[in-house]
């Protein structure tokens, strides 16, 4: 009788504490990014160097800027605030942190949000703490996720939020998204909750940082996941521009009334892979983390598959490194069937041209137009993105538009951008 008495006051009082997770309806991802495997996964040569390319690159090859900023390996007894910019807006804003497998126990004695300007300071009055279960320190274990209460901080769509952690012990920076294309700020001491930071070394990158959710307005939007490699994450594009692709999505569907509603979120890795990890899982794995499991989620647009072929067909890659084109159309497939078992809707961007790249081979080229046409006569999206159409020269459709390459012959620039997110129909957010 004992044991039943205090059962039924337990359930009281959990009746009686504020659910704070729960306290608005469903939530929207406005802001995430992708988080790469811990630790690294070993390279596909093995111990063996990359060989060199062969034939040797034409004079006209350049090497993209490097996007990567350099930052400590380990923090301690210090400031990290990170700038992100939101697709959409709410009331209040649910941060969310990672700790990939692999990496240790990372204490964060406090963090902070608040509506950022330019240069990284906070707004006046707008600094907020942010607690987890009540708590202000946050702890994350190997291979956790943990969402923030609910904070009260009104943000706007397309508006600036800096993240402010403050870490006190040694901390390996192990769980970071090296390309964050965002300024990052490092300061010395606990200054989460400074207006400006005194003495800050500026990086590029977001530690932990994994997601950051606001509520849902109504039904009529959703969070439009945008999955890919290197040339969604933006690797060509200018730093702290907004220039990628899905950022560009952002502005065009906030321009649109109708269509306020639907977040973008960015979650391309740089050399990722449909079938083979690399830098980062292989697609039909981080599929569950990085579309599956983003709040809101309706949406997927794909654009992956170049690195599978240009790794096939790269000199001196390993055989159990190389695909076939069927391979990767089964790859895809799989990205479908998965989505759609969860209720999301998919669309598929083509694959597009990279002639000039120093190991472009007729073979490649043949994968390539394999999976394209795939993509275009299947039937199996809900949708299809020519982003090959948008972005090749009408001279020599097999490669870039030369008004759209930084010299690489593969990644767009920010021009290259913009004609990616033009080709986009809006019109596909709109059908029920």
């Amino acid at each position: 009788m004992r044991w039943t008495t205090l059962f039924a006051a337990m359930l009281l009082g959990l009746a009686a504490t504020p659910l704070q997770a729960g306290a608005v309806g469903p939530w929207v991802e406005s802001w995430g990014t992708a988080l790469p495997l811990q630790p690294p996964p070993p390279s596909p040569f093995g111990n063996a160097r990359p060989p060199a390319p062969s034939p040797a690159p034409p004079q006209d090859q350049q090497a993209a800027p490097n996007p990567r900023v350099p930052y400590p390996a380990t923090l301690e007894d210090q400031t990290v605030r990170m700038i992100v910019r939101t697709s959409i807006g709410g009331e209040q804003i649910r941060l969310e942190f990672a700790n990939r497998n692999g990496a240790g126990v990372v204490r964060i004695a406090a963090v902070h949000a608040a509506l950022a300007q330019q240069d990284g300071s906070a707004l006046a009055g707008s600094d907020t703490r942010v607690t987890f279960g009540g708590r202000e320190e946050l702890v994350l274990l190997p291979g956790a996720r943990v969402v923030s209460d609910a904070v009260e901080l009104p943000v706007g769509a397309l508006g600036h939020v800096a993240v402010s952690l403050y870490l006190p012990g040694s901390t390996p920076a192990e769980t970071v998204d090296e390309i964050g294309l965002m300024p990052t700020f490092i300061a010395p001491g606990n200054q989460a909750g400074a207006t400006d930071l005194a003495q800050p070394t500026t990086a590029g990158s977001y530690f932990w940082l994994r997601g950051l959710s606001v509520p849902a307005a109504d039904e009529t939007g959703g969070a439009i996941i945008a999955f890919g490699d290197s040339i969604t994450e933006g690797y060509s594009t200018t730093f702290g521009a907004h220039a990628q692709w899905p950022a560009l999505l952002a502005e065009r569907l906030q321009a649109s009334p109708d269509l306020q509603q639907w977040s973008v979120i960015n979650t391309g890795i740089s050399g990722n892979r449909v079938l083979r990890t690399g830098a980062g899982e292989a697609a039909v794995a981080r599929l569950t983390e990085d579309v599956l499991s983003r709040p809101g989620a309706r949406w997927v647009i794909v654009l992956e598959s170049i690195n599978d072929i240009n790794m096939s067909i790269m000199p001196g890659m390993p055989p159990g490194q190389v695909a076939t084109a069927d391979e990767i159309i089964a790859g895809l497939g799989q990205l479908i069937d998965r989505a759609r078992l969860h209720g999301l809707r998919i669309a598929g961007g083509t694959v597009m041209p990279t002639k000039g790249l120093p190991f472009y081979t007729e073979q490649g080229e043949a994968m390539r137009q394999a999976v394209n046409h795939w993509i275009r006569t299947s039937g199996r999206f809900d949708a299809v993105i020519d982003f090959d159409a948008a972005t090749r020269d009408p001279a020599d459709p097999l490669r870039i538009n030369p008004a759209y390459d930084p010299g690489d012959h593969v990644h767009p620039n920010d021009a290259g951008n913009r004609a990616m997110a033009e080709a986009i129909d809006l019109d596909i957010f709109r059908s029920r």
